[in-house]
């Protein structure tokens, strides 16, 4: 369509993707694509360390089995991130050429989702499945537990009484609520378990709590993760929902198996048990997140609870060519595995196979550095320097540096303050933080809580508002304006020393009018900031939401 002066009429064209040229194997990948393509190979176990390749070989595989008439929708490809996921399903679809129309790679979280939609009641169709995010039930589960130490502690021990309004102790009873539901358990189960495990008052009480967490996730219309994978596993393992399963798919298709926990085992086993054509791929010395539920016992065990048609334990295949360390990094990282227990039925001789790693052609050797510092603020000094250093000296680009953390929720806000402040752009996975820790949220948080109680305003709370976006100071600032009020405060020789800057600096922000003789250059920011908490409070008293107030300190 056109018309005399319009612009010149645009054509939608159907496209392809690039054609990718195909990778080169080496003997061992070859043999695991090869074996995978053959329809009716059973269950196989490939050990796969750091680097070789694993990845790139379940591509080949499903792109083989493609090739040799299996549709793409009937092959099931899960995983453990979001991330690995995205990339598998890239990866797939630029080695087939194509798009598929279904999905072809999901993480265990999403394809329980998708089942649990299914068989959702024709009533409750028209209203999307909420999940409950880490934040929303880490909330559900405090107030529940300040409802039962109100209630004169409910089933709870005395000596709990003083835990039960604390972080840490939710956390351990969110831990047990989704571990017993990874084991298939119901509250009656763990009441059972207390009994016998000599009347456990504390797993008792639990029982009950986790059977009242159950009853107001119903009433919310929500699930957590957990409970979202334990209803995925019962519709799997019905009759029906088991046959309907096995007909769909003809391959499943596991990486990163060493992070499995048992209720994704179990559904694994009613997807593609009994003999079925099953591939897990995984490392048992990468097993790291135990913390979650994971057990390494699923993938050392793989060979007897995942038989063949026959009765016969599984068969294993090993990756030994490492294509990311030379032969420093793997020698550091060899050793380290060497000191770990080598245990699994029947998985001996392998797994000493495949942590024999040795390296590619032409790889670099690598170097390590093992540097010790006295204190945190110390080494995250140094961190940056490495990082300005290697971006200025060897311009190495930013997006090819990597800082690990052991906790992100604890470590990254700090470090992520610590590298800005220090001219290093940072960007942290969507899934590493709670959206409550996040920068641009947790100061919008912080304030409101200030605002609603001035109590709440420490002198942590003071110097984390003025460094975040809402103050906009750094950290030399945050001294400068500590050594100005100690000045204004010092009175004549023999007067009493001034207070700390810190105390000094929480009272300037509900007391702004202090500021006002004062080096605008050096206290405009805390007046501001000031200012602004005085406007957010001003909307508070007037009868204004906690909507009305955060978007207050927005606008601000």
């Amino acid at each position: 369509m056109s018309a005399r002066g319009a612009a010149a009429p645009y054509r939608l064209v159907s496209g392809l993707l690039p054609p990718v040229g195909r990778v080169v194997l080496d003997d061992a990948q070859r043999a695991v694509a090869d074996a995978v393509a053959q329809p009716g190979h059973g269950p196989l176990l490939v050990l796969a360390g750091p680097g070789t390749g694993k990845t790139t070989t379940l591509v080949e595989a499903v792109g083989g089995r493609v090739e040799a008439g299996t549709p793409p929708d009937r092959i099931l490809t899960l995983t453990f991130s979001r991330r690995a996921a995205q990339e598998l399903r890239d990866r797939i679809a630029s080695r087939l050429g194509r798009t598929v129309e279904a999905q072809s790679a999901w993480t265990f979280h999403a394809f329980a989702y998708a089942l649990a939609g299914e068989t959702r009641p024709p009533e409750d169709l028209g209203r999307p499945l909420r999940l409950l995010s880490g934040p929303e039930q880490d909330v559900v589960v405090r107030d529940l537990l300040l409802g039962d130490r109100s209630d004169g502690l409910r089933d709870w021990p005395e000596d709990l009484a003083v835990a039960l309004g604390t972080r840490g102790f939710a956390d351990e009873v969110r831990t047990l609520m989704s571990r017993a539901r990874g084991f298939g358990l119901e509250p009656p189960d763990l009441a059972r378990m207390a009994a016998e495990a000599g009347a456990r008052a504390d797993w008792r009480a639990a029982a009950r709590f986790l059977d009242n967490y159950l009853v107001v996730l119903d009433s919310l219309g929500a699930l957590d993760y957990a409970e979202l994978v334990h209803r995925a596993v019962v519709l799997a393992e019905s009759a029906q929902g088991r046959a309907a399963l096995r007909a769909r798919y003809d391959l499943v298709v596991v990486d990163e198996y060493q992070d499995t926990d048992p209720a994704q085992e179990r559904l694994l086993a009613a997807i593609a048990g009994d003999g079925r054509d099953l591939v897990v791929v995984g490392d048992p010395d990468q097993s790291i997140y135990s913390f979650r539920g994971a057990e390494v016992r699923g993938l050392l065990d793989f060979r007897s609870r995942f038989r063949t048609a026959a009765g016969e334990p599984a068969e294993v295949a090993t990756l030994r060519v490492s294509r990311r360390a030379g032969t420093e990094l793997l020698a550091a990282s060899r050793a380290v595995a060497r000191r770990m227990p080598v245990a699994g039925g029947g998985l001996i001789d392998a797994l000493r196979q495949h942590r024999a790693l040795v390296p590619a052609e032409s790889t670099p050797a690598g170097d390590i550095d093992v540097w010790t510092f006295p204190s945190r603020s110390a080494q995250l000094d140094a961190v940056a320097d490495v990082l300005r250093r290697a971006h200025l000296d060897d311009h190495l680009p930013w997006s090819q540096m990597a800082v690990l953390v052991r906790s992100g929720v604890r470590s990254l806000p700090y470090l992520r303050r610590v590298l800005g402040a220090a001219g290093v752009p940072v960007e942290v996975a969507a899934d590493e933080l709670p959206l409550a820790r996040e920068p641009a949220v947790a100061p919008l948080l912080l304030a409101l809580r200030v605002v609603s109680d001035p109590g709440l305003l420490t002198q942590e709370a003071a110097a984390e508002l003025l460094l975040s976006p809402l103050g906009g100071m750094d950290a030399s600032g945050l001294r400068r304006l500590g050594r100005l009020l100690r000045e204004e405060e010092r009175g004549p020789v023999g007067s009493p020393l001034p207070r700390a800057s810190a105390e000094l600096v929480r009272e300037v922000l509900s007391e702004p009018e202090r500021l006002v003789a004062l080096d605008p250059d050096v206290v405009g920011p805390a007046a501001r900031l000031a200012s602004l908490l005085q406007e957010a409070a001003t909307v508070s008293s007037s009868g204004g939401s906690a909507y009305d107030v955060l978007w207050a300190l927005w606008d601000g």
